[in-house]
């Protein structure tokens, strides 16, 4: 194998990691800000966990987070706003990041 060969396998694998830690945070994120709808909603213990997986699986349905955002501001209906939803969101993503790394 040439070392053009390695280093694109390398390149490869960097890629798939990055990938890979990427859609694992946004899992992450997503579930820590269904937690946080669910307290809202009065959740508490293993519902509040079935909750969020819930909205975990809600951003399969496209990508981005317009399908978490509709799921979230349909089931607190009116309790938040979908701009709070979304800031929620942006500011949850680095401590679902943060979390993963000291996880490695």
């Amino acid at each position: 194998m040439s070392t053009f060969d390695e280093r694109e396998n390398a390149f490869e694998a960097k890629f798939a990691h990055d990938a890979e830690m990427q859609f694992r945070a946004e899992a992450r994120c997503n579930k820590l800000v269904g937690l946080w709808a669910a307290e809202l909603l009065g959740k508490t213990g293993q519902e509040a966990t079935d909750y969020a997986m819930t909205v975990v699986a809600a951003d399969f349905e496209e990508a981005g987070n317009e399908d978490v955002v509709r799921k979230l501001a349909a089931d607190l209906n009116g309790k938040v706003e979908a701009d709070v939803i979304r800031a929620k969101l942006a500011s949850t993503l680095p401590v679902a990041k943060a979390q993963l790394m000291q996880e490695l």
